[in-house]
Order: structure tokens, then C-alpha cells, then sequence
């Protein structure tokens, strides 16, 4: 579904039936999308405001969103900690004492996250009374309080009123592998999949080509390694470079030190940067930003995090073509830095899928609908949660709006600064709402939750202090370099 789709309230029938295939219900929110941000958003906005119905549709059977989908050996790149709604835990909060992930909070799979989804959606939101699950059913449009759905199975058709607003949930959903077309073109003979269907190889091919340089290929190399697969039988195929957030600097609860350090690191460069290659190259020497191959400048910026060990494990891959694919062929892959040697035995997987499209930003409350968008960076299901709990405050749009600076995003490391404008300009005005504030604080989808019985960290104290007197110095640097009404649209 690209532009709308996927939760439910519990809606009310306001009449029978309008003509032989057609019902109309009636609701205060009709959320499209029924992935993360969604159920994120519906959670949060069933605990602020308890008199209000919600419908949630979407074209997917079930809760969850693109995890549905996802390949096998996903996990989140974050502290499960701080993914989900904000009402129920995902995972133990355990800090993992084996593996890559040794030393840091737990990261979920792809079917933890899904049956959390699920258990959220049966066990706390159908159980309000007050949301319903609308699956395998599309949004078609509507406007002026009147929408339309239509069942992907049976065809029946649904009007829904709307008593307040449509929440465009599909914004910011992402692109990927399973449900992606390839850019390219591929012979036959050729063996192109997705990383999906490399657990069912029957035999070891000759070799893997991956393509693609985001977390998806980073991902797939990552799980060939760790399955044994020799570094010399892989080829990567990579269009770009890519600044990645160092794991160890995003650690929430006993470790929220780290968190902290971070954001101090980043309010520095903010106060000091000259532009963004010049702001990442500040965050690197403080080992919050990394790249896989420091010898070539990153023009990506999309988020992903990696530690240091799977950082070494990747580099340990020597094929690796700084390229864009053009053609895959059965003896020949085809790109823009020359041809790569194919073979039909060679599996090429293709990890090209966007993964989180491009989102200029567009005000958060607009009339009859709300847009969902980043308000902070990287974490999804927070900036939901947020919007939800500023649209229940007793507040104008334009104030709503002024308190929720969409964070743009591109994947352009080029557009840096100006994230770092909105999410500082958000966190200002949401920390001078005392209730939006307390919220926020209280979260366990805020990494710097509960810093009060921590005071005692050094990094803790440390970080507080590095921001205070930074803080200042980043507000007027980069309004003057990246004003948020100048940022580029393209």
C-alpha cells in the first residue's frame, strides 16, 4: 500500500447497509496503516483520551506492517527497549551476555515483533472496546469526513465517516525486499532472489553476489558470514557509502549513559559544524558515527546502527564494487563501474528495496488528517506515540504543529543539519509543555527514560553538562546554516 493504510477502532454501524455491497461505520479516527508507527500512534492516543473510537485498515492480514514480510534472519537495529507502544514491554529489557550483540540490550526478531503486534492489538487495544482491526482491506480515498474501504478478499465495500481525523499512517512506510520490483533487468538463467528465500537453499550455490549497500545487504552479508559462508565468496556490490550510528552509543536503561553521550556529541557538532560532511566527521572522531569503508566519503545517511563487531565482520569481505547494477545476465552482472563476472550457479540477492522512502516534511496536523512523520531521529514508534499524545492536549493546530517539527528525512547525509534543527526545535518546545513533557519523560519509547535514579552516572552528568553549555551555540549555528523553512524539497 503506498500512501495509506492499516488500523482499527471499534466504529459503530450508523446504518445497514448502502446498496448490496455496502456498509458504513462511523469513528473519531480512521487510521491507514497498521504497521509500527500505527499501532505506536492508536496505543498511545487509547491512553490519553478514553472517550474516543479509532478504526485502523489495512491491506495486510494482521498488525505489524512491513515485518510481515520481512526476510527471516531481520532484527531490529534498536534496543527492543525502545520499539513498540508504549504500554507494553517487547522482549525482558535483558542485556545480551552472548553473540554479536554481546553487552548490549536485546534486539527482537522479525516474529517477536509480530506476535507482539498481534498481542498488543488482542490483549490491550481490541479489549478498550474502543479500536477494531479492519485487515485485508485497502484504503481507496475520501475527503471531507468521508472515506472509502474495500476488502481485498471479498470485495464488499465500507464508507466511513470520520468524526475528527484521518491518521496517514504509510507516510514514512519503508520499501522492501519481498515486495520490491528491481530497477534492473534480469536473463534468464540468471538466479536473482530476495534475502528471503536464501533459507531455502537446497545446496551451497558457487557464490553470492549481494546488491545493495543499506541495512538489508548489511544484514544479509552479516547472516552468510555467521553461516560459515568463506568472505571470499561473496561479492558486494554497493552504490554508496553510508554513515552508521555506532550500537554502542544508542543504550537506553542501565547503559543510558551511552545515549546520553551521544546526544551531547551531537548538540557539539551541531554548535560547531561548518556543514553536514563536516558535522559527521565530528560525530566519527567521537566514535558515534561509523563507516564500513573509512577511505570513501559516505553520502548516505538513513539511521542504521551497527556495532563494532559486525563492523569488522563486513569489512572482512574483500569483493566489494562501489557500483550500480544496470543488468544482471547469467555470465555477466552489468553497471556503471563496468561488468561483474556472473555465473548460473551464483546466487545474486537483491537488497536494492528503498527500504524508508524519501519524506518531505509537511505539517503533522492539517484540518481533517493527521500525517505521520519522524519528530525524532530514528525512533519511529516515539514520534507516533508523540503525535497522539499532542492531539489529545487541548491545543490549536498551529500549536500543535509548533510543537512537532517533522525531522526530514532523504538519506542524504547532505540534509543533516537540518534533522538536527528540527529534532533540537522539538525538543524545546515539547520540554515546555509540563504534560507533554511528563509523558515524555515517563515513556519507556524515549532512550533517555527515567534519567532521574541515574543522576549518579558519570556519563549521565557528564552529557547533561556538555549539552547545557553547547546547546546555545547549536540552536544559533543552525538556523543560520539549515533553517527548517529553506530545507530542500526535490
Amino acid at each position: 500500500m503506498s500512501g495509506i493504510g492499516r488500523l482499527a477502532g471499534a466504529p459503530h454501524m450508523v446504518g445497514a447497509t448502502r446498496g448490496r455491497d455496502m456498509r458504513m461505520i462511523e469513528t473519531d479516527y480512521l487510521i491507514v496503516g497498521g504497521g509500527a508507527s500505527a499501532m505506536a500512534y492508536v496505543d498511545a492516543l487509547v491512553e490519553a483520551a478514553p472517550d474516543l473510537e479509532c478504526v485502523v485498515v489495512d491491506r495486510r492480514h494482521a498488525p505489524g506492517g512491513h515485518w510481515l514480510d520481512a526476510y527471516p534472519f531481520v532484527r531490529l537495529h534498536q534496543p527492543s527497549a525502545n520499539y513498540g507502544v508504549s504500554s507494553r514491554m517487547l522482549g525482558d529489557d535483558r542485556i545480551d551476555a552472548h553473540g554479536a550483540n554481546a553487552g548490549f540490550y536485546e534486539r527482537a526478531t522479525g516474529v517477536e515483533i509480530c506476535d507482539y503486534f498481534r498481542r498488543v492489538l488482542d490483549e490491550r487495544l481490541i479489549p478498550s472496546g474502543r479500536v477494531r482491526f479492519l485487515g485485508m482491506t485497502e484504503y481507496v480515498g475520501g475527503e471531507g469526513g468521508l472515506h472509502r474501504l474495500v476488502s481485498v478478499t471479498s470485495g464488499e465495500e465500507t464508507e466511513v465517516r470520520v468524526r475528527r481525523r484521518l491518521v496517514d499512517a504509510t507516510y514514512v512506510e519503508s520499501s522492501i525486499p519481498s515486495r520490491h520490483r528491481p530497477s534492473f533487468g534480469v536473463d534468464e538463467g540468471a538466479v536473482v532472489v530476495p534475502p528471503n528465500e536464501l533459507v531455502h537453499l537446497a545446496s551451497a550455490p558457487s557464490g553470492f553476489t549481494v546488491l545493495g549497500g543499506g541495512k538489508t545487504a548489511m544484514d544479509t552479508c552479516g547472516w552468510l558470514l555467521d553461516q560459515g559462508v568463506d568472505p571470499e565468496r561473496i561479492c558486494w556490490v554497493r552504490p554508496s557509502e553510508l554513515w552508521l550510528f555506532n550500537r554502542a552509543k544508542t543504550q537506553p536503561l542501565d547503559l543510558v549513559g551511552s545515549y546520553m553521550q551521544l546526544q551531547a556529541s551531537w548538540v557539539a557538532a551541531s554548535a560547531t559544524a561548518t556543514g553536514p560532511i563536516d558535522f559527521a566527521r565530528r560525530l566519527e572522531a567521537e566514535d558515534v558515527f561509523l563507516r564500513i569503508d573509512p577511505g570513501q566519503e559516505g553520502s548516505v545517511f538513513r539511521g542504521a546502527t551497527i556495532s563494532l563487531s559486525e563492523l569488522d565482520a563486513l569489512r572482512s569481505i574483500g569483493d566489494v564494487r562501489p557500483a550500480r547494477v544496470h543488468h544482471v545476465g547469467a555470465s555477466v552482472i552489468s553497471t556503471d563501474a563496468g561488468d561483474i563476472p556472473n555465473d548460473p550457479g551464483r546466487v545474486v540477492v537483491d537488497c536494492t528495496a528503498a527500504g524508508l522512502r524519501p519524506s518531505p516534511p509537511r505539517p503533522a496536523f492539517e484540518g481533517d488528517r493527521i500525517t505521520v512523520q519522524y519528530l525524532t531521529l530514528g525512533y519511529l514508534c516515539w514520534s507516533a506515540a508523540l503525535l497522539a499524545i499532542v492531539e489529545a492536549a487541548p491545543l490549536t493546530d498551529p500549536e500543535r504543529n509548533a510543537l512537532c517539527p517533522p525531522v526530514p528525512f532523504s538519506g542524504r547525509i547532505g540534509d543533516v543539519l537540518y534533522q538536527a534543527n528540527a529534532v533540537l526545535q522539538g525538543i524545546a518546545a515539547r520540554g515546555a509543555v509540563p504534560e507533554i513533557a511528563g509523558w515524555n519523560d515517563a515513556s519507556r519509547l524515549n532512550p533517555a527514560a527515567g534519567l532521574g535514579p541515574r543522576m549518579q552516572d558519570h556519563d549521565v552528568v557528564d552529557a547533561l553538562g556538555r549539552i547545557g553549555k553547547d546547546v546555545g551555540g547549536a540552536f544559533r549555528n543552525l538556523q543560520q546554516r539549515a533553517p527548517l523553512d529553506r530545507f530542500p524539497v526535490t
